[in-house]
């Protein structure tokens, strides 16, 4: 798990204030929403709030390549990444 999957996990639960969910029991891979962690459209909305206060990025409206980025954790960090010009 890279550094960055960490960072977005823990910024996950303390984001949505997730209750007997630690960052160590998200799956890089498993969904987000609905089946695998279960977050919902207001969790979507909350976690890109978020995104952007901790890493300056701007979600300008939802598409379904935003939809795919935030699949899972790991489509979430590759999103991050390429957004910060770290790729």
């Amino acid at each position: 798990m890279s550094d960055l999957e960490r960072e977005l996990k823990e910024l996950i639960v303390t984001a949505l204030a997730l209750e007997d969910v630690t960052a160590d029991d998200i799956d890089s891979v498993e969904p987000l929403f609905g089946e695998g962690l279960g977050l919902d459209s207001i969790d979507a909305l909350e976690l890109g709030v978020a995104i952007r206060q901790r890493y300056g990025i701007r979600i300008e409206a939802v598409t379904e390549e935003v939809r795919a980025h935030f699949a899972s954790v790991r489509a979430l960090a590759r999103y991050v990444t390429a957004q910060r010009g770290e790729a």
